[in-house]
């Protein structure tokens, strides 16, 4: 006898939210959970507003203004310090709220960074391990936190990173 399969998770975009008291890290994958449309690291009150954009409220940043299906499927947050006042309010988007462990994903993340984003010649000399990537990388463990939910890597769509 076969067991069950697992659960899908619900079809549309999914958020995932690293959250951090200065800072948070936030991604957007497609409705077919293949690849991160938009990432961005954000203080912790611009994080919330953009959530509530891509929950699909009306105005100029909203989802629809980018091309984008209106609505999400649900948020992944990270399991971490600061998470459990994060998760109260994400209930307040009336979508699934799922935690994530968040152990080992700093490390995971900055290997993931490289990934992503290739480093150039210069940085190619120093050592893997050594390499620091030039930037914060909250929103790459926030794409390791949706991953994990999925249960598959996500490729990232050229310029997805928002730039502060």
């Amino acid at each position: 006898m076969t067991p069950p399969a697992a659960p899908s998770p619900p079809a549309g975009p999914w958020a995932a939210l690293d959250p951090g008291r200065s800072k948070c890290g936030l991604v957007l994958s497609d409705p077919e959970g293949r690849q991160i449309v938009a990432a961005a690291v954000l203080p912790p009150e611009a994080c919330w507003q953009r959530l509530q954009d891509w929950r699909g409220r009306p105005g100029p940043e909203g989802p629809e203004a980018l091309g984008r299906p209106t609505g999400l499927a649900g948020v992944v947050v990270g399991d971490g310090t600061g998470s459990g006042p994060w998760r109260e309010r994400l209930r307040e988007l009336g979508v699934p709220v799922v935690s994530e462990p968040e152990a080992g994903t700093t490390l995971a993340a900055r290997q993931r960074y490289w990934q992503l984003h290739p480093p150039g010649p210069l940085r190619r000399l120093i050592p893997p391990g050594l390499r620091q990537p030039p930037r914060d990388w909250d929103d790459v463990v926030a794409q390791l936190l949706l991953e994990r939910h999925l249960g598959r890597t996500l490729s990232r769509l050229p310029g997805a990173l928002e730039r502060a």
